[in-house]
């Protein structure tokens, strides 16, 4: 062995920090060489130097923090800024909001009967997102509900789907069927059940009408039928007036809807969950002046007449002659407000108010009252009638072929003569022009032109025009009811204003209200316009009892044994409304009772009778008659015992 000792193994030392900026320490003297870079052997597999992972795990970072930045900034948006927002949507879609229908006030007679009323009912309605594939599993889901539904709500199959498969698939309500009985209801909701028992036990069945629902609502009901569905009206789909009382006073009828919210699951109320319930005011309940039984008197009496004598219509008013309450208003043919279906569209006003036409001879009245407030004549002023009596570029004549005829005015009256009128209302003035002005006054303040005052939907001012565009014909036969026109009430109004002593007390169809709380409100009192003195109303009223009285009058069908009796015939040309030409007669009778205290007053008028009489005093006196005797006996009116006036009809020249 050698005595050489082994080489010493250098232990490197810390090493020295580099300088800065990375310069290289120069080599000093003695220093050893710098190593040179080993040169890769012939045939090795060049080294791969992988980079940096750094810059990678830098960007990675920077992307997540980008990340979760937005999403801290989105949930500060969602909870902070917009949580009152993304709340009430969730609200939305979790509650479900329903319309409380407001019961509709009831409408009675003057004495409480029903008129008009309304029971219990269901609206159908539906959630047509309850029953979409999602909901259902079933892609048929409508088609299956619908088949279910159609013969129970008696609708179309194909307009049942359409509404449980609507556009908008948001669509969270929708109303299948209104006012539904109970027992519809009922129908419903069992087979309901029965699909739901049967989808618990068997996985593969499904309940179709899970989504069906039902609102509480109400159904209006007519208890008389058609009696008084002319004044009445009707209640459309809607649930609003349509016609008559039901549509004049709908505001105060309907009431206030109310609203209740609840969250849903399923189709069905979560009961855990608090509802929200804006409770609805009901309607106000609505009097009417009308009298059921009298009502039923006049409809009764017209109606059979109309039938009789194959006419297109015929109208019956009876009024208080005291305070212009209307006590009853009959029109033929009318309908029947409970079932539309079978109604005509031409009967379904009221024609009583609709209808304008020319009252011919009941409009004598108001000549007559001019005469005789205007102090041209008396009673017994003497009139000589000839047969024929030519005037403008006429030649007039009235409903008979006569001798020349030498009433008195009061027998102008009881006979009815368009001649003796024209004499007479001559003298209202030095010329034609000034009569004509004189009596388009008296004519206007009897209420000719104007409304009623029932403000009644559709009401018919009639027409009348001003003097100065009266043609030459017009000016001879206004006097006796031809070349204006009025309605049925007007010309009722005429007859309430002499009996009540020359003031004419504005028409009046209802009496009050009674709300929800129970109170009265009467209806505002009508106006009252002196027309005529007393002494004319009172002169008038015993001119009209020789047209029933006396045998040459010509209303003698309408005594009532025991009652003195004023009235008047008319028997007009009629207008045709399609033609707008003459073409049958109105027949008409108008009058009050007991004609020395006035109490009712009864107008009757009936359009185009084509079969049998069509005089006035033959068709309509007798419905006078019968109305008036039922009117009395239920008001309780007794024979005042007095005897009648007798004023004398003719004179010997």
């Amino acid at each position: 062995m050698s005595d050489r000792e082994p080489p010493r193994r250098r232990v490197p030392g810390p090493a020295k920090p580099a300088r800065p900026g990375g310069a290289q320490r120069r080599p000093g003297p003695g220093a050893r060489p710098a190593r040179r870079p080993a040169r890769p052997r012939p045939g090795a597999p060049a080294a791969i130097r992988l980079g940096s992972p750094r810059p990678r795990l830098r960007m990675v970072s920077l992307a997540l923090t980008l990340v979760l930045l937005a999403f801290v900034v989105r949930l500060l948006q969602v909870q902070g800024v917009d949580a009152s927002t993304y709340a009430a949507k969730a609200e939305k879609n979790r509650y479900v909001g329903y319309t409380l229908a407001a019961e509709r006030g009831g409408i009675t007679d003057r004495n409480g009967v029903a008129l008009a009323t309304s029971v219990d009912a269901y609206d159908i309605t539906a959630d047509p997102t309850l029953f979409s594939r999602d909901q259902l599993k079933i892609d048929d889901g409508p088609e299956q509900a619908a088949a279910l539904l159609a013969p129970i709500l008696g609708q179309d199959q194909e307009k049942i789907v359409n509404k449980l498969r609507p556009a908008n698939r948001n669509l969270r309500y929708t109303l299948l069927a209104s006012r539904q009985t109970p027992q519809v209801w009922k129908q419903i909701k069992d087979l309901k059940t029965a699909l739901a028992t049967k989808a618990e036990t068997d996985k593969s069945a499904v309940n179709v009408l899970a989504g069906v629902l039902s609102v509480a609502s109400s159904k209006r009901v007519y208890p008389n039928g058609d009696l008084a569905a002319g004044i009445l009206g009707w209640v459309n789909a809607d649930g609003k007036g349509g016609g008559g009382v039901e549509q004049q006073l709908n505001k105060a009828l309907s009431g206030k809807d109310g609203e209740i919210r609840y969250a849903q699951s399923g189709g069905r109320q979560v009961p855990t969950v608090n509802a929200t319930e804006t409770p609805a005011v009901p309607g106000s309940d609505v009097e009417l002046t009308v009298d059921r039984d009298i009502q039923w008197a006049a409809q009764n009496a017209i109606t059979k007449q109309v039938e009789e004598s194959r006419a297109d219509r015929g109208y019956v008013i009876v009024q208080d002659t005291r305070t212009g309450e209307i006590l009853a208003m009959a029109n033929s043919p009318g309908f029947d407000p409970n079932d539309l279906s079978e109604a005509s569209s031409a009967n379904m006003g009221n024609a009583a108010l609709q209808d304008a036409y020319e009252p011919g001879s009941t409009a004598k009245v108001m000549s007559m009252a001019a005469v005789l407030e205007e102090n041209v004549a008396t009673p017994g002023t003497h009139v000589i009638v000839p047969n024929r009596l030519h005037r403008g570029d006429r030649l007039f004549k009235d409903d008979i072929d006569h001798e020349t005829w030498y009433l008195t005015l009061n027998g102008v009256l009881a006979k009815s003569s368009n001649i003796g009128t024209i004499l007479a209302t001559g003298q209202l003035g030095k010329t034609q022009r000034q009569s004509n002005k004189v009596l388009y006054d008296y004519l206007r303040r009897f209420g000719l032109g104007s409304y009623t005052g029932l403000g009644f939907p559709g009401e018919t001012p009639g027409i009348l025009a001003a003097p100065d565009k009266w043609s030459t014909s017009q000016q001879y036969t206004i006097p006796f009811g031809q070349g204006l026109s009025l309605n049925a009430v007007q010309a009722a109004s005429i007859y309430s204003t002499i009996a009540n002593g020359g003031v004419r007390v504005e028409p009046t169809l209802v009496r009050g209200t009674e709300g929800p709380d129970g109170q009265f409100t009467e209806a505002a009192k009508p106006k009252k316009t002196r027309v005529v003195s007393a002494k004319t109303a009172r002169t008038l009223a015993q001119m009209l009892e020789s047209v029933v009285d006396d045998r040459e009058g010509t209303g003698t069908k309408a005594r009532i044994p025991g009652y003195r009796v004023a009235g008047k015939t008319g028997t007009a040309n009629r207008v045709d409304p399609a033609t707008g030409k003459y073409r049958g007669y109105t027949s008409s009778f108008a009058g009050f009772a007991p004609s020395d205290n006035p109490r009712v007053t009864v107008y009757c008028a009936i359009q185009n009778a084509t079969q049998g009489n069509y005089f006035g005093g033959q068709i309509c006196g007798p419905i006078y008659k019968q109305v008036m005797e039922f009117a009395l006996k239920t008001l309780q009116v007794p024979p005042t015992g007095a005897k009648s006036a007798k004023l004398p009809v003719a004179y010997k020249p």
